[in-house]
């Protein structure tokens, strides 16, 4: 699967190190940027990132900050991008199941490399339930 995957200046090199093992897991990575450590404005690299995510291509993104919680404010203002923050595991499989989130955020400064690759790896491995969630999800107003 291709998966998108960005981040501002706190999340550089929790992105680099996420992108190689998303690599290693066998999946192509489009890089949104940044691409330094070099202070960055987060909006300019979540809203492509959302935008794509919007259109389909590709289907899922993640991104990453120092909270995470700016990038998934500005990836929520996009029509059809779930965003959701989650810094477990168990959190990111329950975006996915309960509100079929197709943007997972990290919030870099908080998790270790293994713990976003963990936490990527249960995003990406959980499926919407549907069911009941749905009529949650629909509720949403996209």
């Amino acid at each position: 699967m291709t998966l998108a995957l960005g981040s501002d200046h706190a999340g550089f090199e929790r992105k680099e190190a996420l992108k190689t093992w998303l690599e290693s897991q066998g999946h192509a990575v489009q890089d949104f940027g940044t691409h330094s450590a070099a202070s960055v404005d987060y909006p300019d690299f979540a809203h492509p990132l959302a935008a794509a995510v919007a259109a389909g291509a590709p289907p899922l993104g993640i991104l990453l900050c120092g909270s995470a919680n700016g990038v998934c404010i500005t990836a929520n203002k996009h029509t059809g991008v779930r965003a959701a923050l989650a810094w477990l595991p168990e959190i990111a499989a329950l975006g996915r199941q309960h509100n079929d989130a197709n943007v997972l955020c990290i919030p870099a400064r908080y998790v270790t490399d293994a713990e976003a690759a963990a936490i990527a790896g249960a995003f990406l491995g959980a499926v919407f339930e549907g069911g009941r969630h749905q009529q949650r999800v629909d509720k949403m107003g996209f």
